[in-house]
Parts: structure tokens; sequence; C-alpha cells
């Protein structure tokens, strides 16, 4: 007791480390840095290129194209039509009369008021009328139905005034007052005019395709008519021409396939057509599809719906969003060389610090070629550098670039750009070209939006 002085000391206790408390810290903090890198760092998705095909939106609006001759009355009064719309009817062959007096009207309409038998011939041109009407309808341009309204009116015209034609043989020297017009050549007989008869395929816009501004003149049975009124032209040739707008990659495909097969979704006819592109300067590519049979059937129809019948296109599928372009430059094939480890590359000219000249061989990729160039990196080398031919002293200025299309491979942990050839394309996919020099192959992985990534970026 004798060490003991009587003071009291406070006792410490032992510092107790809680291991777990520890680790779930250290876990906690790196799930904090890990979303916090995913939400900062760009997020670059890989795609795998897979073989298959593609579906193309091959159905158009056309504007068609004929050989049409509008007629003008010589005379005023009321216009009497005798041939039915769509009928062929031969040179100097009666088309229709102009009534001065009004008693010509008077006579056929009680030449109609009459009870008649239809023929079989008669049914079968109105069962014509209605199914091809049926076939193209569309409630968004309700205005058709006002011309077929029109243009059944004509066949039953037609019909009922055969057996009228007869009673102007009864007005006896008093027929002076009637006007007979006869086809000046022969053709088919079309009562509408529009304004588009002279139409070229070179004079075509994009704004005509807009049927919203499209305007019909139907032509009437019994209206009054002036003189120099358009009383109803004639298509005088069985050649004619549906103009369509397409991209410039399909009119391409089509001008080189020169012929294509056409479904008229009208009446589900097929028919060949020949191809040649126009270009209007306007910035549109526009196709012309040219036909030597079919015009009857759609000659009272300036929009023609069709659909053109292409093989699938097989290959590799790639997602648009992947697509990118990219600036090369090009060099001339002479002025390219492989190096010491047989990599492709370019002499570049260098000086000594003596002023000597020297060549550095500089690796670059060829990423395509020409028959006389090859596409190689400008982010190397620079405009106005000067290659050196391999054993020559012959040199070349870099002075040209083109761009490439492609996409860009991460197969081995960087972007690197691979050039494709695009085949078919829509909305989301394209269809290139496979197993070709310099582009992809099946399984491929690529970047799946081209805009989240830089050239030979690292992938992580």
């Amino acid at each position: 007791m004798a060490g003991n002085n009587g003071k009291i000391r406070q006792y410490r206790k032992p510092l107790n480390i809680n291991l777990g408390i520890i680790i779930f810290s250290v876990i906690f903090i790196y799930i904090i840095i890990c979303v916090f890198l995913y939400f900062t760092q760009k997020q670059i998705q890989p795609y795998e290129v897979k073989t298959g095909s593609l579906s193309v939106d091959s159905v158009y609006q056309g504007i068609a194209l004929r050989a049409e001759t509008v007629v003008e009355s010589t005379d005023s009064g009321y216009i009497n039509y005798y041939a039915r719309e769509g009928e062929r009817v031969g040179s100097g062959k009666l088309v229709c009369s102009v009534d001065e007096s009004g008693e010509l009207k008077e006579i056929f309409e009680a030449g109609e008021a009459e009870d008649g038998q239809l023929s079989e011939d008669d049914l079968e041109d109105i069962k014509s009328e209605v199914t091809g009407f049926m076939g193209g309808f569309d409630r968004k341009q309700f205005g058709e139905t006002y011309d077929f309204k029109y243009t059944l009116e004509g066949t039953a015209l037609k019909i009922s005034n055969e057996s009228v034609l007869t009673d102007l043989e009864s007005l006896g020297g008093n027929s002076s007052f009637v006007t007979l017009c006869n086809a000046p050549e022969s053709g088919i007989v079309v009562y509408s005019t529009d304004g588009y008869e002279t139409l070229t395929a070179e004079q075509i816009t994009a704004e005509m395709f807009e049927t919203d501004s499209y305007q019909k003149n139907q032509l009437i049975n019994n209206e009054l008519v002036s003189t120099g009124d358009s009383i109803y032209k004639l298509v005088t040739d069985e050649n004619w021409s549906i103009v369509i707008q397409t991209e410039e990659d399909l009119a391409q495909f089509l001008l080189e396939e020169e012929y294509v097969q056409v479904r008229f979704l009208k009446n589900q006819d097929v028919s060949w057509a020949e191809v040649s592109v126009i270009d209007n300067g306007d910035g549109n590519t526009y196709v012309k599809l040219d036909f030597n049979n079919s015009m009857i059937t759609f000659c009272t129809d300036r929009f023609v719906d069709i659909e053109l019948i292409m093989e699938e296109e097989e290959g590799l599928k790639v997602p648009n969003s992947a697509i990118a372009e990219k600036e090369f430059f090009l060099v001339p094939k002479d002025f390219v060389t492989k190096g010491a480890n047989g990599a492709d590359g370019v002499l570049l000219e260098t000086f000594t610090e003596d002023g000597e000249a020297a060549t550095e061989f500089i690796a670059t990729t060829i990423y395509q070629e020409t028959e006389e160039d090859y596409y190689i990196d400008n982010s190397i080398l620079e405009v106005g550098d000067d290659l050196v031919k391999p054993d020559s002293t012959d040199t070349y200025t870099i002075s040209r670039s083109a761009v490439l299309t492609g996409v860009y491979n991460i197969n081995k942990g960087y972007a690197d750009f691979k050039e494709i050839q695009i085949l078919a394309q829509n909305d989301e996919y394209a269809i290139i070209k496979s197993n070709t020099t310099y582009g992809l192959s099946a399984y491929d992985r690529i970047v799946l939006d081209a805009e989240t990534v830089n050239a030979d970026e690292l992938i992580f």
C-alpha cells in the first residue's frame, strides 16, 4: 500500500475496431463513386452485327404523264356527250355536240326518261367502274367520290344516248343550231382537265405531289360552254409514264437494274417499267417509269398509287444511329509502303538540324481505296506535308481529301472506323455489304450511337 498515494486514476477503455462497419463503409463509398462515374461519363453502347434482310417501303404515289390533247369548243351552247369516258374513238368519230338553242338538250332529256334495258356489256361496264372505284377508295380523298359520280353518269349517259342519237335526223333542216364535234385524231376520251396535260418529267417539282393543292376540272354533260372552253381531251398514245420522288440511293439502284416490276394498287395488276432518273435541279431525286401498256385503265387518274416489286436485300444489318461520316486524306498508291514490322505507312519528308532532307516512316491505316488512291487517316498527317515516293526522289504534297460512310468497330477495345457500302435502307436500319476488304463481318461489335464516340477513342 506504500506505493499507493491515494490518487484515483481514470480507466481507459481499449480501442475496439468494428471490422464490419469499416467494410460496409468502403463498399458504400465505392458504390457512390461508381454511380457518380456512370452518370458523368459518356454512355457507349455496343451492338453486335448480324446478317439479315430489310423490308424497304416501296409504295409510292406518282404523277402520270401522257400524250394528251385538249379539244376546245368552236361555239357556245349546251354540251352533250356521246362517247363514254375511257373509250377509244377513231379519227373523225362523233364525241359530243354543242346545242346553241337547247332544243337538242330537251330531246336527250326526253330520251333519258324512257325505260330501257341494259345489255350484258352495259352491265359489265358499270360493274367495272364501281369495282375500280372501290378498290382505290381513300377516305382522306373523299373528293374522288364526286369524280366517280361524274364518271358513272357519263357511262349511263352513253348507254342511254345510243338510242337518242337517231333523233338528230328528226331535226331535219333545223339542225343548223347543233355543232357536231368529231375527234381530230384517234385516242381515248377523257372528260376532265387539270392543267397538267403538257407537263413534262423535267418540269415536275416536289410541290406537285401534294394532292391537297391539286385541282381537277370535271366536264359535265348538258352544261353551258362558251367558245374556246375545254370540252374534252384525247389521250393519243399508249406509251405513258409515272414519275415518283425517291431517295438517291434507291434511284441509282433502280437505274442500274434498268427495268422494275410495278404493281398498280388500284387493280393489283403488275407491269414492267423502264427506269430513268430525272434531276430537275431542285435538290430532289425523281424516277420516271415508262410503260407501253395499261394506259387506258388509268387515263382519268393524274395520281397513281404503285408498289415497286424488288427482291429484299440481304447482308449485314446495322442501325442507322451507328452510321457516321469521316474525312480522310487521299494519297496515291505509289506513295504508300510497308514498314519494318509490316505495317502500312508513308515516308514523310523531314529535315535535319543541318538542313539536310530526310524521311520518317509514319504508320497509318488504310480505310478504303480506289484505282489510284488510298484513303488514310488525317489525324497524324497535315495538309501541306510532303511525302516521298519509296525508292525515288518524287514527292507528293497532301492536299486532297474525301468523306467515307462507315461505323465504329470496337472489337479491339477502341473506336476503329470501318467503311461500309449501304445496299438498302429504311427509317431504322441499313443493309450493308458483308466481307468487304476494309469493312465489317458478321458478329463484329460496333458502337450503337456514333455520336457518343470519337475516332480511336478507348472503349471501357
